[in-house]
């Protein structure tokens, strides 16, 4: 059963592939129903995937096979906190290794063009400082980064 509020994501025919890989990567992350058409639609045959439920994180999501008409974009992302470094290489190179792209400040997008934020809470930590200049350090590094190194965060924190 669709849960009351549900984030519905656009795809052009790859809503399983996509919701397959989200339950492999992210934990408490799974796939639950697939819906198949009842009849012919504009971006597909009876029979064919229509819509999949499945869980990010426990966010529930609705994937639907709409067609190609509406394409994901950075005004809608995926905010993942990570508490270490090997969690935040982990989970960035899923999805970039996986045909996705780098992007800047912690930002990647997946190989649906889905948008990703893989911010450490180690980040979230700096640039909300209470020394306004340990924040502003901290948050120039992440301006040079791709990906975030937290290394490099907290150095630039420490000065």
């Amino acid at each position: 059963m669709v849960s009351k509020n549900t984030i519905c994501l656009w795809y052009d025919g790859t809503a399983l592939d996509a919701a397959k890989f989200y339950a492999e990567t992210f934990p408490d992350s799974a796939v639950g129903a697939v819906h198949r058409a009842p009849g012919d639609y504009p971006a597909g045959k009876q029979g064919d995937v229509l819509t999949v439920e499945f869980t990010v994180m426990g966010i529930p999501c609705l994937g639907l096979n709409g067609g190609p008409a509406f394409q994901h974009n950075e005004a809608f992302s995926f905010q993942v906190a990570t508490d270490d470094q090997a969690e935040t290489d982990r989970l960035w190179s899923a999805i970039v290794g996986n045909g996705g792209q780098e992007s800047a400040c912690g930002w990647c997008k997946d190989k649906w063009g889905l948008s990703w934020q893989i911010t450490p809470r180690a980040l979230t930590d700096a640039i909300a400082d209470p020394d306004p200049a340990a924040a502003k350090r901290a948050f120039e590094a992440m301006m040079g980064m791709r990906k975030i190194d937290i290394a490099a965060i907290e150095a630039a924190r420490r000065g």
